[in-house]
């Protein structure tokens, strides 16, 4: 007899996709847990080597605290604001190292990229009577062909970006020394535009808190429109309560050195560019689809080829930025002496570039970084330099222990890495 295999009962059927259990995101539970849930959470990021800016920011305030306590001076108003203007210059070129490193590459010449732009400026300006502003853009058009040209050597012909920007260092410090002529000092216009760079305050109190009122709402803007985009998705995101506490959070520094700096000479232009800079290329970096291909050729060259991108000209863009902002750091490292000379770009302005993307959290190994790294690991370097000459002590130990620093902050990223892909992160 033929069975009826109309009569089947559903039994071997098996359960609608509907009746499954939706996932639930662990951020979910975090949130719904309060203060413990975010405790436990932070935890776990130190476990599985998800550090951040955290080391760099707890190494800011022991660094603070320390020199503090042997120097009242050293949190004066006049002592940061020097400190501010002092660390533009080097901040600005370790932002264009922070793209190189994020690659994982390096670039060994941009000191003396910046040593040739100045020394392009003060030929054009002094020498040739070409108005101060187009001989400052060409020499940042300067600093922008230099790096093209190693993008090219390194991108193109493939020689080892180490090889090619030790070659620039080389031959971009003995053309400077060409261009400079046999004075080989140069004097800029003390009234002149590149002077006003790191000699110029907005006097006016207003300036400062201004500022500081900016980024504080740009942040609370930003955080709260990513926040509802998130929600309208159907993904997690910040509750406002959150927002609000690490608004309030970045408010107290901010509003802080904002009344101290309106406490000596006001707010300097050199800070005002220094960090519009670090804002601007922080959204390249990680609001664009230029600042994703730059991340992805960072985590595997051969994946972002496979997934489309245009390797060598995103590599050749790279060490363009790097020697635009090498050239543009260069005119502030002029301002400050008011002069291009033979040692512009020379003695530790690489090293101390390379060394603040990287103490600031920028990975040697590619694939991870920020702009605000080269902010805070300048202004750790410039904190030690700062409470160094407050206390008399000689240079040495400076370098000593800027290259203590500098190790360190390389332990910790190794450490990091390692603890990452252990727990599977990586």
């Amino acid at each position: 007899m033929t069975a009826d295999l109309s009569k089947e009962g559903p039994a071997d059927t098996p359960p609608p996709a509907e009746a499954a259990a939706p996932p639930v995101d662990p951020r979910l539970l975090v949130r719904e847990e309060g203060f413990a849930g975010y405790w436990s959470e932070f935890r776990r990021k130190l476990r599985s080597g998800e550090l951040g800016s955290l080391p760099v920011v707890v190494g800011l305030i022991v660094i603070g605290l320390v020199f503090q306590l042997r120097d009242s001076a050293f949190l004066g108003a006049e002592n940061l604001s020097n400190l501010f203007v002092t660390a533009a210059g080097t901040g600005l070129i370790a932002v264009g190292i922070v793209f190189v490193l994020i690659l994982g590459e390096i670039d060994l010449s941009v000191g003396s990229v910046s040593g040739l732009a100045a020394a392009v400026l003060a030929v054009l300006g002094v020498h040739h009577g070409v108005p101060e502003w187009l001989a400052l853009l060409i020499a940042l058009v300067t600093g922008a062909l230099a790096g093209v040209l190693h993008g090219f050597f390194f991108a193109r012909i493939g020689v080892p970006a180490f090889v090619v920007t030790l070659a620039g260092l080389l031959g971009w410090n003995g053309l400077m020394l060409q261009v400079l002529g046999s004075n080989g000092t140069i004097n800029l216009d003390d009234s002149g535009l590149v002077a006003g760079l790191t000699n110029h305050y907005f006097t006016d109190i207003s300036a400062a808190y201004g500022l500081a009122t900016l980024g504080v709402a740009v942040f609370f803007l930003a955080s709260w429109r990513e926040a509802r985009r998130r929600e309208a998705a159907g993904v997690p995101s910040r509750p406002l309560s959150e927002i609000a506490l690490r608004t309030a959070v970045l408010a107290v520094p901010a509003y802080a050195v904002a009344w101290l700096l309106n406490q000596y000479k006001g707010l300097p232009l050199a800070l005002v560019i220094f960090l519009g800079v670090v804002v601007a290329l922080d959204f390249v970096l990680r609001r664009t689809s230029y600042g994703r291909k730059v991340f992805a050729l960072g985590g595997s060259v051969e994946a972002a080829r496979r997934a489309g991108v245009n390797v060598a000209a995103v590599r050749i863009s790279v060490f363009a930025l790097s020697g635009t902002t090498a050239a543009l750091g260069g005119m502030f490292l002029a301002s400050q002496i008011n002069a291009a000379n033979q040692s512009s770009g020379a003695g530790s302005l690489l090293m101390n570039a390379i060394a603040a993307a990287v103490i600031g959290g920028t990975s040697l190994f590619g694939g991870r970084g920020s702009t605000w790294s080269a902010l805070l690991g300048v202004l750790v370097i410039q904190s030690i330099a700062s409470g160094m000459a407050l206390l008399g002590i000689a240079s040495a130990v400076q370098y000593m222990i800027t290259g203590a620093v500098l190790l360190a902050a390389v332990v910790i990223d190794s450490l990091s890495r390692r603890t990452q892909k252990t727990a599977g992160r990586v």
